[in-house]
């Protein structure tokens, strides 16, 4: 007996990319023809509230399944019909019973945050949903929002309500094969026996058939498991699994008796025309989705709308926050792009001109720790008996030949004065006179990090453009609360922050390990005076 099914979501996730605004006739069609072709599980549409969708046929929003009745075969006893609702936008109260002629499941969707919110309003839906008689499929939306431990607390409940399955769910494409083998061990391990696995994914990343075989893999002939596919993959930016190439593989591979001719007619005669007008599977702005784990229609509104190059819509999503980015804003959207346009330079000519200053020499950052004034004799020396390029931190240094970089505007207007007359790098955050030399803000910050605004770490990340054959750091020394001069220069102390110090030492390590690990091989980092990063760079391993 097969333990593997397929759920063709065309009529439901691949018609998103239409409004699912598919005719009567085409519903029809493909209903019909999946059927025929063996498919194990066809998804006919969404199931919506009456209230705020006024169904009216050509469509597979549908607001009673009433309407769904004459769309399918029901002779075809092989065949299970289900319908998606999400949570919040279908009326339970409205369902009706199931008697056998209309669909015989229900997928059941809700994020983490509607669980953490509203749990028992859930379980209610979910009781509804078994009481009236379907099949409960349970789909936990965006499966990688969830750590290992909410997982596994959201299984107990999923063993408690007894689904005929509980899904993994790649919402945003942004799940790597490591991420399918994790999510579906601990599912696998924990969940009773008898519920089935289902796995849906986006192609983003251009993984979706690795996935599907590496989840057969992972069954080992004994979990029931469901894939989800579109007919060609259709669906939204980079689409879904192709039906196709998994009915082939399961055809060939495991000997499954899907029916692959009819499989390659129902694209011809159906999905065909709609490649035609829209466009979806592989692009670099889809691949940019997966990255930021973004709602694709954030992707679609700044290409079309704003026509950006591929890395401003890359930098435009890491601005929205990581919440917000998994619906649509567009005000909000307008807004940032805005705020990006208006810090936003070419910096090509001025990283060559770094290059050239450089001249592949070592590079000696002076970040503005107080170990700049307990070690200063060591690195005096050091500068004088070594051939370095000098770049302070926001300060201007005492060494002549030194240059400053400025990534905060404030301690660039304090040094008005100290900065007459010396090389001066600026991020373009910074309102700069026009000898300085410009880099862009947006390509030295990475927005994952709550404090990205570190000027060192800005200043790190612009020398990886410039690959010097070694940085050497001084003053870089972390951050301590029972300190009171943990600057060089008194004017930098803020006891405001104080209470943050842990969360941001941990955040810079974080960054500084990531730098360093992308510049092992061609850049040594080593830490001329004590640092707290220093330790956190040899607990991961780096050699300095």
């Amino acid at each position: 007996m097969k333990n593997v099914k397929v759920l063709d979501c065309t009529l439901r996730d691949g018609g998103r990319i239409i409004d699912c605004a598919f005719q009567n006739e085409e519903i029809s069609g493909l209903t019909r023809k999946l059927g025929n072709a063996k498919i194990d599980i066809v998804e006919v549409g969404f199931l919506r509230d009456w209230r705020k969708v006024n169904y009216k046929g050509n469509s597979t929003f549908f607001t009673d399944v009433d309407q769904i009745k004459p769309f399918l075969d029901k002779t075809n006893k092989n065949v299970m019909y289900v319908a998606f609702i999400d949570y919040g936008m279908f009326d339970f109260q409205s369902l009706k019973p199931y008697d056998g002629t209309s669909i015989d499941g229900i997928r059941f969707g809700f994020t983490k945050q509607n669980y953490i919110d509203s749990k028992d309003d859930i379980l209610r839906c979910i009781g509804i949903i078994k009481q009236q008689g379907y099949k409960l499929f349970v789909q936990g939306v965006n499966s990688l929002n969830y750590s290992d431990r909410e997982i596994l607390e959201l299984v107990d409940m999923i063993n408690e309500v007894h689904p005929y399955s509980f899904g993994i769910v790649d919402t945003y494409g942004a799940m790597y094969v490591d991420d399918v083998d994790r999510l579906y061990g601990l599912i696998d391990h924990n969940m009773d026996s008898d519920i089935c696995i289902n796995f849906h994914s986006h192609n983003n990343y251009q993984l979706s058939f690795a996935f599907a075989q590496e989840i057969i893999k992972l069954s080992q002939g004994t979990r029931q498991v469901i894939i989800d596919s579109t007919l060609a993959g259709m669906g939204k930016v980079a689409g879904n699994l192709n039906t196709e190439l998994l009915v082939d593989y399961l055809v060939r591979k495991m000997h499954y008796d899907y029916e692959i001719d009819n499989i390659l007619d129902m694209i011809d005669d159906y999905i065909y025309k709609y490649s035609l007008d829209y466009k979806w599977g592989y692009s670099i702005p889809a691949m940019m989705a997966g990255i930021y784990k973004s709602h694709p229609n954030n992707v679609i509104y700044l290409t079309e709308k704003f026509r950006l190059d591929t890395k401003d819509i890359g930098n435009l999503l890491a601005m929205i926050d990581p919440k917000k980015r998994q619906r649509y804003d567009y005000d909000n959207i307008e807004k940032l792009y805005i705020e990006y346009i208006a810090d936003k330079v070419d910096d090509y000519n001025s990283i060559e001109k770094i290059k050239k200053l450089i001249d592949e020499r070592e590079v000696v950052v002076l970040a503005p720790g107080n170990t700049l004034n307990t070690h200063h004799e060591e690195i005096e020396q050091y500068i004088k008996t070594h051939n370095v390029f000098v770049i302070s931190v926001n300060f201007i240094s005492d060494y002549p030949k030194a240059y400053a970089f400025y990534g905060n505007p404030k301690r660039y207007n304090m040094n008005a004065q100290k900065r007459r007359g010396r090389g001066v790098i600026v991020s373009s955050n910074v309102k700069a006179n026009e000898d300085d030399i410009i880099v862009n803000y947006h390509g030295l910050i990475n927005r994952g990090y709550k404090y990205f605004e570190n000027s060192t770490i800005m200043l790190l990340n612009l020398l990886k453009k410039i690959e010097p054959p070694q940085i050497s750091i001084a003053g870089f020394d972390g951050f301590r609360a029972d300190k009171e001069d943990n600057y060089a220069d008194v004017s930098f102390q803020n006891v405001r922050h104080i209470k943050e110090f842990d969360d941001l030492n941990k955040e810079i390590g974080n960054m500084l390990v990531k730098l360093a690990k992308t510049m092992s091989g061609k850049c040594n980092i080593k830490f001329l005076t004590p640092s707290i990063y220093q330790d956190t760079l040899i607990k991961s391993n780096l050699e300095l």
